[in-house]
C-alpha cells in the first residue's frame, strides 16, 4: 500500500443517530490516531416523532448530531433529503458528490447495501457513487483537493445483523471498541429525541442498552468485550488492503 496522503474519514449515512450505532467506536478510534473524521447524514430524521412536527424534530435532532459529532471533534452536515425518501437519484447524488469532493476523504463508512430500510440502501448506494466519482473533475463543481484518491469503502452490519430475507451477514472486519465503547455510548445518549419515538414506532426500549447488546454479540464472535462488524467493498479498481488494520493495529481481525 502506497503511503496515504490524507487521512481523513467519512461516514455517510441517512439518518442522525445511524452512524452512533454502526461505525462511531471505530471512527472515534481514528480520531485518537489523528484521523480528521466528517459526519454525514442524508436526511435530519424529519420523520422521528409522534409528538413535533417535521421541522420542529429535523432542528431537534440536527442539535443532538451535531452535539454528537462533537465529542470526538468531528463535523456534522446534513444533505437535506426527506426522511423515507432517500432516492438514488441525479439531485440527490450531485449534493453527496459536492460534499465528498469538498472532504475528499480518504475511507468511508455507509449502510449495508442490503438492510431492512430503504433510505439506509439508497444511501449506500450514494456513498458508492460518489466515493467512484468525486475526484473526477467533470462530474460536479468545485475544485478537486489535492491529494483525493479513490477511497476505502466499508459497510457497516445492517440493522440486527441480517439482510432483507432474515440471513445472517457475516462482517469480513471487526474492530475492536472496548477503548471507544464508553464514547459511542456518550455519543449515543445525544440523540435523545429517539429513545420515545423509538417505543412508540418500533415497541423497543432500552435504545443504549440495545446498542451495547449488538456491539457484545459482534465482540463475542471476534473474541473481544464490544466490536463493530463491517465488510469491505474489493471490486474493481478499490483499493482491498485493509487500512483499518493499517491504521489501527491489532484492534482489527480482518478476513
Amino acid at each position: 500500500m502506497a503511503k496515504l496522503k490524507r487521512r481523513v474519514a467519512m461516514s455517510l449515512m441517512a439518518h442522525p443517530d445511524d452512524c452512533e450505532l454502526l461505525a462511531y467506536g471505530t471512527l472515534a478510534l481514528l480520531r485518537q490516531a489523528g484521523w480528521e473524521v466528517h459526519i454525514i447524514t442524508m436526511t435530519p430524521g424529519d420523520c422521528g416523532s409522534m409528538q413535533l412536527d417535521p421541522i420542529e424534530i429535523a432542528r431537534v435532532r440536527r442539535t443532538e448530531a451535531a452535539k454528537a459529532a462533537k465529542i470526538i471533534g468531528a463535523t456534522y452536515t446534513c444533505l437535506e433529503s426527506r426522511d423515507l425518501y432517500v432516492t438514488y437519484d441525479e439531485p440527490t447524488l450531485r449534493g453527496a458528490m459536492i460534499v465528498t469532493r469538498q472532504i475528499a476523504p480518504t475511507l468511508i463508512f455507509t449502510h449495508s447495501l442490503t438492510d431492512y430500510m430503504i433510505d439506509h440502501e439508497c444511501t449506500a448506494r450514494i456513498a458508492r457513487g460518489a466515493s467512484f466519482g468525486f475526484a473526477v473533475p467533470n462530474v460536479c463543481p468545485g475544485p478537486v483537493v489535492k491529494g483525493s484518491m479513490l477511497p476505502y469503502v466499508y459497510y457497516a452490519d445492517p440493522i440486527e445483523g441480517t439482510d432483507v430475507y432474515g440471513d445472517r451477514v457475516e462482517p469480513s472486519t471487526y474492530v475492536d471498541i472496548g477503548k471507544s465503547m464508553f464514547t459511542k455510548t456518550r455519543a449515543l445518549k445525544a440523540h435523545a429525541s429517539q429513545r420515545e419515538w423509538l417505543m412508540q414506532h418500533h415497541g423497543m426500549d432500552h435504545y443504549v442498552k440495545s446498542m451495547n447488546d449488538w456491539a457484545a454479540q459482534r465482540g463475542e464472535e471476534a473474541g473481544v468485550k464490544f466490536a463493530e462488524g463491517f465488510r469491505q467493498h474489493k471490486g474493481h479498481p478499490y483499493p482491498a488492503d485493509c487500512i483499518l488494520r493499517t491504521e489501527l493495529g491489532d484492534v482489527v481481525k480482518h478476513r
